[in-house]
């Protein structure tokens, strides 16, 4: 049967921030070629921890990897530079939707092409790209972004990542602080730029319903560690996900950790 190529493969990482905080403790997982993946889990889960480790933003943070190993093609790149990362083709888009506030939305986008060595017609070419699947920026392309909205802010910040050329975007909360149907755009756009363009996505969210909805394959964290993983249609069916992340069980656990019957434990942890 043939599989995929793996593009990303994150095995066992430990990470410790200021020498003495274990946040990761053996967080393993993989990315496919192509693939939309998503990290789940609630605040302080680990997720962003994970995406920083993928794309070596740690040290700004006093975070280091410890343990374990991070592998884009076969290659170890936990040495590597962010820029080294970026010419790689991994492109981060951080929680919070950073733009330049001063900026308008269409040089916040060319800022995305910095690194780009492939000439002006060439990055013409990608922000009408770009255009056309946030036809709300080119409308807004002459705004400053300071004055735009959360939801087109999260726009811009995608389209940035998107004028690098990237072959993997990490998509950290996209969905954080936006009104549910601005949300279900967002996703709409990260399925279609992967099936159309062949962008691969790892997207930590804390919107599991809708992460689950959009993703080919899903992690849970919980404090620190990956407690479940799965095809993301049998995530959405599992009776312990249905009752801890998509709010479906009735009670009002937020964590399995909760869960006292060893049995229970057991089995979502098999």
């Amino acid at each position: 049967m043939s599989t995929p190529s793996i593009l990303l493969n994150v095995n066992g990482i430990e990470v410790i921030y200021n020498h003495v905080i274990l946040v990761l403790k053996g967080v393993s997982l993989q990315v496919p070629e192509g693939g939309v993946v998503a990290l789940l889990g609630g605040n302080g889960a680990g997720k962003t921890t994970t995406l920083r480790a993928v794309s070596n933003l740690l040290a700004g943070e006093r975070g280091e990897v410890t343990k374990g190993s991070i592998e884009l093609r076969g290659e170890r790149i936990e040495k590597l530079s962010t820029a080294e990362m970026v010419n790689r083709g991994v492109i981060q888009v951080m929680e919070g939707r950073h733009c330049f506030a001063h900026l308008s939305i269409e040089d916040n986008l060319l800022t995305g092409a910095y690194t780009r060595r492939d000439g002006k017609a060439a990055v013409a070419a990608t922000l009408e790209k770009v255009y056309n699947y946030f036809p709300r920026l080119k409308t807004r392309r002459s705004s400053q972004a300071a004055y735009t909205s959360g939801g087109e802010q999260q726009m811009c910040a995608i389209g940035r990542a998107l004028m690098a050329n990237p072959k993997m975007v990490l998509l950290d909360e996209p969905s954080m602080g936006l009104a549910p149907q601005i949300v279900e755009e967002v996703f709409e756009i990260v399925k279609d730029l992967n099936s159309k363009e062949g962008t691969t996505f790892l997207l930590a969210e804390q919107n599991t319903n809708m992460a689950l909805r959009y993703a080919d394959y899903g992690y849970i964290l919980e404090n620190g560690r990956v407690v479940m993983d799965g095809q993301a249609q049998a995530l959405r069916e599992n009776e312990d996900v249905k009752e801890f992340y998509l709010g479906m069980g009735g009670g009002d656990r937020k964590s399995f950790k909760d869960v006292k019957s060893y049995k229970r434990r057991k089995r979502w942890l098999a």
